[in-house]
C-alpha cells in the first residue's frame, strides 16, 4: 500500500516526519531512481526507496517493543566497535532494534529496544522532554544547598546548564543515601557530572522509569515485551511535547531492594 514517504522514513528510523520532510526538500531521497519531492508517495514492498545513496532499512511487518534491564559492564552503543557485550546480545529476536534511553557503561536499568522508528524518534529526541527516572546511591548524604542547585540546575564542564530537575532523598543510612532524580533531558552522564559539580559522589544509578514505561521487577540481563497497553501509553504520550505536562513528574514507585551502604559495593572507579 502506498504512503507518504515522509511517513515510511519516519517508520524507518530516520527521525519525525517533520525531520524527514526536510531530508527530502534537500534532494536526499529517490524513489526507483527518481528525486523525490514533499507529497510523494511509495510502497516500502515494492517500491526501491534510498536515502544518501544507501536503501531505507526493511520496515517490519509487525513491530516489537522490548523492556530490558541493562546490567552495569554492558554497552548501550550496539553499533560499537569495541568487543564489550552490548544490549543487542541480550535480546534473543532477530532484526534491527533501536536503543531507547541509553546508560554509560557503569550505569544500569531500563532501558527500551523497538523496532518502531518513529517511536523511538519520538521517546528520544530533546523536543519532547520525556521524562526518565533514577534511583543514585550517593556516598554522602546532601545538604540542603546542594539539592537545591541539584534541583534548579548545574553549570557542567562544557558550560551549558542542566534543566531543572526533581529531586528527592529516597533512604538515608551512616555513610551514603540512596536519591530519587527525574530529568527530562539526556546530556551524557549527567547525573554522575552533575554530583561531581556539587561535591558527590555517585556508586550506582539505576534507572527505574523511561515515560511511562517502568522497570517493574526485571533482574540485570532480564528482558520482556510490553503489555498492549504499555505500547498505547507511550504511543499516546508522545504525540505532542504538550502531554508531558500532563504527567509532570510522575513517580515510579520503585522499591529499593538492596538497602547497602555504598561501601558494600566495593570501590567503583573513578570518573
Amino acid at each position: 500500500m502506498d504512503e507518504r514517504l515522509q511517513k515510511i522514513l519516519a517508520k524507518a528510523g530516520y527521525g519525525s516526519r517533520r525531520a524527514c520532510e526536510e531530508i527530502i526538500l534537500g534532494g536526499r531521497v529517490k524513489v526507483n531512481g527518481t528525486v523525490a519531492r514533499i507529497g510523494s508517495k511509495a510502497n516500502p514492498e515494492t517500491d526501491t526507496i534510498v536515502v544518501d545513496g544507501s536503501a531505507i532499512p526493511k520496515i517490519p511487518a509487525q513491530f516489537s517493543y522490548i523492556a530490558l534491564h541493562k546490567p552495569r559492564g554492558v554497552l548501550s552503543d550496539q553499533d560499537s566497535h569495541e568487543s564489550r557485550q552490548t544490549v543487542r546480545d541480550l535480546v534473543g529476536i532477530p532484526g534491527h532494534l533501536f536503543a531507547v534511553g541509553r546508560l554509560d557503561l557503569d550505569s544500569e536499568g531500563l532501558i527500551l529496544l523497538t523496532n518502531d522508528g518513529e517511536l523511538a524518534n519520538k521517546l528520544a529526541h530533546p523536543r519532547y522532554e520525556h521524562e526518565k527516572e533514577y534511583l543514585v546511591l550517593l556516598a554522602s548524604k546532601p545538604d540542603a544547598d546542594q539539592l537545591k542547585a541539584w534541583r534548579r540546575g548545574v553549570v557542567l564542564n562544557d558550560g551549558n546548564r542542566t534543566a531543572p530537575a526533581m529531586v528527592n532523598i529516597r533512604e538515608s543510612f551512616s555513610k551514603g543515601c540512596w536519591v530519587q532524580v527525574i530529568l527530562h533531558e539526556g546530556r551524557k552522564r549527567q547525573i554522575r557530572e552533575t554530583a561531581s559539580q556539587l561535591g558527590l559522589y555517585v556508586h550506582r544509578i539505576l534507572r527505574v522509569r523511561i515515560s511511562t514505561l517502568l522497570l517493574g521487577n526485571l533482574n540485570p540481563g532480564e528482558w520482556r515485551h510490553l503489555t498492549p497497553a504499555e505500547i498505547r501509553s507511550l504511543k499516546g504520550l508522545s504525540a505532542t511535547p504538550t502531554n508531558r505536562k500532563k504527567n509532570a513528574y510522575r513517580q515510579s514507585g520503585y522499591s529499593i531492594k538492596q538497602k547497602r551502604s555504598p561501601k558494600s559495593f566495593g570501590t567503583p572507579k573513578r570518573d
